[in-house]
């Protein structure tokens, strides 16, 4: 029984460095969905030109081929709509079929687009992403009552390359950073901000220059964790809010009960929860940022001397056992 037990002493510390390291590296890898894409070749007849800077059209005038420019504003990168959320679309299920003619109607630029509800809302198959009450929230924000039917759900989502990131994406800093550039889409680009206003569009830098280690908090949370009022039915807030209601405490987020936890790690815990009941995993993740906070290199070295101690612990006691039975 001795010569078991001292056996098995050793391993100790080994036993403990991985049940606690373990779950700083546990993700659960997301499995690409094998597509078959059914309208590469008819769709191709739109992306020969609306896929390129430039396209080719016959001009019975002159007669001969004409080089002309794209519309940057028109130009769809076929490689992006291949990976999005409508990647096995036709075109022309969202456009009508008289694109098919060429040159276009000039009355086609009038035609009416469709948005996110007129497709998914009251479908059951999308229930788990609650359309209805993102078309609620999104009525309420400052973008829908300060530019009414102007701003519509594609100034933010690009229909063509838009891809669902909260609910698929376990890269935590690639999650963020994706969702960033919506915002930043307008927010930092002066030719799409005055399409809605006239006016100047604020620098973002100046703008949040009140905020400590601003680099270091773009990087690790989104815009919306501090300019969105946060709704528990959705998993992405869409009521922007007017930037005087911002969040500029510094205790909202970097607290037991941080305003992230419904937030940017609301997938996570959910998840995790549901699994096993308790999330320690996310709050000991490298991105994880608020109260329970852990420096990377300080919480390796803390294990390292756990095991340590351990390891000393052990040795102490088959020394002991060994002089006792000598």
């Amino acid at each position: 029984m001795i010569k078991k037990l001292l056996f098995g002493l050793p391993l100790l510390p080994l036993v403990f460095l991985l049940f606690f390291i373990s779950p700083l590296s546990s993700q659960t890898p997301i499995e690409e969905e094998e597509r078959e894409y059914e309208f590469l070749e008819v769709n191709q007849k739109c992306l020969k030109c609306h896929g390129h800077t430039y396209y080719y059209y016959y001009n019975d005038w002159v007669e001969r081929d004409i080089k002309a420019r794209m519309n940057p504003y028109h130009i769809v990168d076929s490689a992006d709509f291949y990976v999005s959320n409508h990647w096995n679309f036709r075109c022309v299920d969202c456009h009508s079929e008289d694109y098919a003619e060429f040159p276009h109607a000039g009355e086609l630029r009038m035609e009416p687009i469709y948005e996110c509800i007129d497709c998914h809302g009251g479908d059951e198959h999308y229930a788990q992403y609650n359309f209805e009450a993102i078309d609620e929230e999104f009525h309420k924000s400052v973008h829908s009552s300060k530019h009414s039917e102007e701003f519509t759900c594609w100034m933010c989502h690009d229909p063509h390359t838009y891809r669902v990131n909260a609910r698929t994406n376990d890269n935590m800093e690639e999650f963020i950073r994706y969702d960033n550039e919506i915002c930043l889409s307008c927010h930092a680009n002066v030719n799409r901000y005055q399409l809605l206003t006239t006016v100047d569009n604020p620098n973002i830098l100046d703008m949040h220059g009140w905020l400590p280690n601003q680099g270091l908090h773009f990087k690790s949370v989104r815009c919306i964790e501090c300019h969105t009022d946060i709704s528990d039915d959705l998993m992405v807030a869409h009521n922007v809010l007017p930037k005087e209601k911002a969040v500029k405490k510094c205790v909202d987020c970097h607290s037991k009960n941080s305003r992230l936890l419904t937030s940017l790690y609301k997938m996570q815990f959910t998840d995790q929860r549901s699994l096993v009941g308790f999330s320690n995993s996310a709050m000991l993740e490298e991105g994880y940022i608020i109260g329970a906070n852990r420096n990377y290199y300080l919480n390796r070295l803390s294990l390292v001397l756990f095991g340590l101690v351990l390891l000393f612990i052990s040795f102490h006691v088959i020394l002991r056992l060994t002089i006792k039975h000598s």
